[in-house]
């Protein structure tokens, strides 16, 4: 719980049985098909980005490059979504996930 965000930090330490049931569920998707980590994590980029949460590209980038993910990756899922989503929405994107790969 110390690695969430605060807002899911906050939710997680008020309400550790709701949390341990949501991290249960992500853990049961994850292992339901033949997807392989790399493959999930770049999914749960694309489906943040389509989402428009910065907070969750946020995360899902950091995520990425802990497990090995590079930043010229991320930055690909990020352009991707120009041709589905609309140019300036692949462009917040791709700013989001700079945010993470070229932060200092």
């Amino acid at each position: 719980m110390d690695e969430l965000p605060s807002a899911a930090g906050d939710v997680a330490k008020k309400h550790p049985a709701l949390w341990k049931a949501y991290a249960a569920l992500g853990k049961t998707a994850s292992e339901a098909g033949p997807l392989d980590a790399r493959s999930r994590r770049l999914v749960k980029l694309a489906l943040a980005i389509g989402a428009g949460s910065e907070g969750a590209v946020h995360s899902h980038a950091r995520q990425a490059l802990a497990e090995g993910l590079t930043p010229d990756e991320l930055k690909h899922a990020a352009l991707l979504a120009e041709t589905t989503l609309g140019f300036p929405q692949a462009i917040a994107a791709l700013s989001w996930v700079e945010d993470v790969t070229d932060a200092d």
